[in-house]
């Protein structure tokens, strides 16, 4: 039996304009071309991002496997059968930004230690960072706490309780939404919080039309909300 390949985890551009130049160190291209056989989360993402990637070899060359938030439980550790069995190395990727962030392709990783796989997470555009870093609140305790509940009751709840976290510990709290129901969390954290809490917001980073912002929540009920439906957004709550 041939020797386990590695579990490369390769991330990808957060959008369709920043690309290799802007948020992928060159290093990461050679690593791609020696891998046969990908783990993604959308087949078509991942063929269109290796296509501009500059690979020396046709993309139907490729073997592709998806892992999504539609795959079951008992079909994740069978992905890492070409690494296992036939000793290929396997690059795991999100649709966007680095794998295993808000991303069912955690799953595959614990698989991977389970079996004593080498595990190789390549650098790349992280959102929840990049945000974190712009936002002016806290970098030395801070949490994301992924999507919020979805119900009106149980969302205001979790606000509370994040915004009680924010204010009383000095923890920055980070959240994502679906971008068509970044609306809907963006109404209710200006209605359920302290007018003092800072509330920041940041769509489309690396982009050329990225936004970046953060108020007082008293102020943001008396601005413009952001043009931001349909956009990639992090949130990020936080004392001053």
């Amino acid at each position: 039996m041939p020797a386990m390949g590695t579990l490369y985890l390769i991330p990808v551009p957060m959008g369709e304009t920043a690309g290799w130049d802007s948020a992928l160190p060159a290093g990461n291209r050679a690593v791609i071309d020696r891998i046969d056989h990908f783990v993604v989360e959308n087949i078509r993402t991942a063929r269109r991002f290796l296509a501009r990637s500059g690979l020396s070899r046709p993309i139907d060359t490729l073997e592709f496997a998806e892992l999504n938030e539609h795959t079951p439980p008992e079909a994740v550790e069978p992905l890492l059968e070409p690494l296992l069995r036939e000793g290929k190395n396997i690059g795991l990727m999100s649709e966007a930004g680095m794998p295993c962030v808000a991303d069912p392709g955690a799953k595959l990783v614990a698989a991977a230690h389970r079996h004593g796989v080498e595990v190789v997470p390549l650098v790349g555009p992280n959102s929840v960072l990049l945000a974190l870093i712009a936002s002016g609140a806290n970098g030395q305790s801070f949490a994301f706490n992924g999507y919020l509940p979805v119900k009106p009751p149980e969302r205001s709840k979790a606000i509370r309780h994040f915004e009680r976290r924010a204010l009383t510990e000095g923890q920055t709290q980070l959240f994502i939404e679906a971008p068509y129901r970044n609306r809907k969390l963006f109404d209710d954290l200006i209605a359920t919080c302290d007018p003092r809490t800072m509330l920041g917001i940041a769509c489309d980073l690396l982009e050329p039309d990225q936004y970046i912002r953060s108020l007082p929540v008293g102020t943001w009920r008396k601005s413009e909300p952001p043009a931001f439906d349909k956009r990639p957004a992090i949130f990020v709550l936080f004392r001053q």
